[in-house]
């Protein structure tokens, strides 16, 4: 599932196909911009641009006919027509200056939208919400983090960068349980982005805003609903977080997501939500709540497109230690990684040395990326020499066993 970017998109005059007949100009501009590649994963409005999406992790104009160069007044009737009737949704942009929502093309595609004010002007992105939820199979997650779907308690969480994938893992995974086990499961999202259909599970999916007003409100409520399992679009502060653990604590499996880069950052952050005060006790809790710290990164693939590299954190005796206790010097969570790949561990650093030596990534975008850039360039002397001796090197294990995961990205 490779991508490789079209570096010239235009769209002719905006002729829907027969599913989804515009009702809007809007509609029809969303509908030109989708036509320029299946492999889209954002759109982008801003006034004194053409419309763009965003390919590969690159802004790309579109030619739209009869819209050059976006205005201020493009704009701004763009997001009336996507905002429509969600009058919470006016509010906020009137009185924070920005909001988000969910927008759907009858018959192509969802998105998740966040339109914002600047320099006096709205700006609006849209993030393409793919219409079928991923498989765990196809989405060629690592199969170790199937073991997840057997959980019956505790947190995982799933952390990563704006567009690294989060919320497609933790799809593939609410599907694989959907699919596997008759439970109760309650999503709590800002706003739903993929919609899941009652299989083997029963599955109720709630909106920020429209079903419910802050996460913290609706994961209390979760705790009387007799779910087995609760997604947490994510953990956005304190009380949501001391919530999240409660709920961890007394039974119930729960998931969310945090915008940090690693599981080490992961932790760190959590922790330091609360006052000093409180940090040791919080620490203690974490470190028996949590299951898996999978953190993601997308990377650019050598040929074109993006790949993702993912970090796993496993709960045992040992990370359960250094959480509770704080990493020292000879005791970090990226050693415990390290050592812990039977186990079904595996650091950034060791997943993006794997995929340099099997060729999916350039050595230098690759060591541009890691965690530790220095270390990794050593690890990869042999095959950095024999590259610059015009040798064609061969693919070897990482030095410290294990195997460099590859989940490619569609988008």
């Amino acid at each position: 599932m490779s991508t490789t970017a079209n570096p010239t998109p235009t769209a002719a005059a905006p002729a829907a196909p027969a599913a989804a007949q515009p009702a809007s100009i809007t509609e029809a501009i969303l509908i030109a911009m989708l036509r320029t590649s299946k492999q889209v994963s954002d759109l982008i409005f801003s006034p004194g641009r053409p419309p763009q999406v965003e390919l590969s992790g690159q802004l790309v104009p579109v030619k739209v006919e009869g819209l050059p160069m976006l205005t201020p007044d493009h704009t701004a009737q763009i997001a009336t027509d996507l905002i429509g009737k969600n009058k919470m949704a006016v509010e906020k942009l009137k009185e924070e200056g920005s909001c988000d929502l969910s927008y759907s093309l009858r018959g192509m595609s969802r998105f998740r939208v966040n339109i914002f004010k600047q320099r006096g002007t709205c700006a609006i992105v849209m993030r393409v919400i793919p219409t079928t939820i991923p498989d765990f199979d196809t989405y060629q997650l690592p199969k170790q983090l199937a073991r997840i779907t057997e959980l019956k308690n505790g947190i995982v969480l799933v952390t990563g960068p704006t567009g690294s994938g989060k919320s497609s893992t933790l799809a593939a995974i609410i599907n694989k349980i959907n699919q596997e086990k008759a439970i109760h499961i309650v999503t709590i999202e800002d706003p739903i982005e993929f919609l899941h259909s009652h299989r083997k599970a029963t599955i109720h999916q709630r909106e920020l805003h429209s079903d419910t007003p802050t996460f913290a409100l609706s994961l209390r409520a979760a705790l009387r609903q007799a779910p087995k399992v609760i997604l947490v679009g994510e953990m956005r502060d304190k009380e949501t977080i001391e919530i999240a653990m409660e709920a961890a604590e007394t039974g119930h499996l729960v998931f969310s997501t945090l915008h940090t880069v690693d599981a080490s950052r992961t932790v760190e952050r959590i922790i330091g939500v609360f006052p000093l005060s409180d940090q040791q006790a919080i620490r203690t809790r974490f470190a028996n709540a949590f299951r898996y710290i999978v953190s993601q990164r997308l990377l650019p693939k050598k040929g074109g497109g993006r790949v993702g590299a993912i970090e796993i954190l496993i709960s045992t005796m040992r990370t359960r230690e250094y959480v509770e206790k704080g990493e020292q010097e000879g005791k970090s969570l990226v050693e415990a990684m390290l050592d812990g790949t039977l186990d079904g561990m595996q650091p950034f650093d060791m997943v993006i040395e794997q995929m340099i030596r099997d060729g999916v990534l350039e050595p230098e975008v690759g060591i541009g990326y890691a965690t530790n850039p220095g270390n990794l360039r050593l690890t990869l002397s042999d095959f950095l020499e024999e590259q610059a001796s015009g040798e064609s090197p061969s693919a070897t294990s990482p030095s410290k066993g294990g195997s460099g995961t590859e989940m490619e990205i569609e988008r």
